[in-house]
């Protein structure tokens, strides 16, 4: 069986498994506490506050991006825009309260565009290049093979750089760079979800390993999809430290002058897996975003408390999305936290589809 059969068999699974999850997610949504049991419904007190905050809640927006298909979003205050990337085709867009889409940059460097990270004290946006097999510009006989960052002007979507960092890899492996996070000097670092490397790049786009640790190497299966998922998200946090999601719910700290210190984070209960995007909160704590594309239920929003400099947290279930497939949480206009839906069961499938959506969500 050659490449390009395998890839075609392990899209249908996945979307068959994304699809059944859909299903279920919808037939359980009754219940407004989430739960899997029907006899813990909550009372008449509580529902009527649920409702009352729905009522505060901010408004879903529901963008009119047509076959966008976004992993990845950050959000710039001063415009009040989201911007999401197009794992469809390579674009990044700007979306606006009223879901209006605009195509801000379109670089034919960028097969598929995953982790969208908003520079603004340097003027950039930082993107994640990969590469499913399923992009406009998809080597469809050679998936995962793509693995780059690229910075744009943030005035104008102008390419400031974009580098390769399969040319540091060399080792024929399969990549795909799930995310990117800046430190206050302005190095970014890079994950890598099917190999345990994290890259680093200068202001100038100059990129060297930063660390291999087996710590980092994935253990979580998509069945016939994909195997060894590792990173999903990273965000640099307080005292010179990266924080990493797993896939399978853990969380491993990384001291950023003594990378090979690395350790695993003692949490209070691992996140639910497999874990897809963090957002750093103003106080120092993470919110992180759940999928439920093997479960077939409602996305987790869980508010991650660190103690001990991250040696240690607690890990608190804050919200649920109705969609299975969420796979990213950033801040919203003030001060809110939106979570995307991204369409992946129709990408996957080979479907079109209208457009996506964010949802508010608590985060405490």
């Amino acid at each position: 069986m050659n490449k390009k059969t395998k890839l075609r068999i392990a899209f249908a699974s996945a979307t068959l498994v994304v699809a059944a999850a859909t299903g279920t997610a919808l037939a359980s949504g009754g219940s407004s506490s989430g739960s899997d049991s029907a006899s813990e419904r909550p009372s008449t007190a509580q529902n009527k506050r649920g409702e009352q905050d729905k009522r505060q809640m901010p408004a879903v927006v529901e963008a009119d991006g047509a076959n966008v298909f976004p992993h990845s979003l950050d959000f710039d205050a001063p415009s009040k825009s989201f911007y999401v990337g197009s794992l469809k085709h390579g674009t990044v867009s700007t979306v606006g309260t009223d879901g209006k889409v605009r195509t801000f940059i379109d670089d034919p460097q960028i097969v598929s565009a995953q982790a969208v990270n908003i520079d603004r004290e340097r003027g950039r946006v930082l993107v994640s290049n990969v590469d499913y097999g399923t992009a406009d510009r998809s080597r469809k006989d050679a998936p995962f093979k793509v693995a780059g960052v690229g910075s744009y002007d943030l005035a104008t979507g102008k390419q400031n750089w974009c580098v390769d960092l399969t040319a540091l890899s060399l080792d024929g492996k399969r990549h795909l760079i799930s995310d990117v996070t800046v430190a206050p000097d302005g190095t970014a670092y890079a994950v890598d979800e099917l190999t345990p490397t994290v890259f680093r790049i200068d202001p100038e786009g100059n990129a060297s390993v930063f660390l291999r640790d087996d710590l980092l190497q994935g253990t979580l299966d998509i069945p016939d999809f994909l195997d060894d998922v590792g990173m999903a998200a990273v965000e640099y946090v307080a005292a010179d430290q990266l924080i990493i999601a797993m896939a399978d719910g853990s969380l491993v700290r990384v001291p950023v002058q003594h990378p090979e210190d690395a350790q695993k984070v003692r949490l209070s209960t691992p996140l639910a897996s497999p874990t897809a995007g963090m957002r750093l909160l103003a106080d120092g704590s993470i919110t992180a975003v759940s999928s439920g594309l093997l479960t077939g239920k409602p996305a987790r929003i869980q508010h991650v408390t660190p103690a001990d400099g991250w040696k240690t947290a607690t890990v608190t279930v804050t919200d649920t999305v109705t969609d299975p497939v969420t796979s990213d949480v950033t801040e919203g206009p003030g001060g809110t936290t939106y979570a995307l839906s991204g369409g992946l069961a129709d990408l996957l499938a080979g479907k079109p589809n209208d457009g996506f959506t964010l949802t508010p969500v608590r985060t405490g």
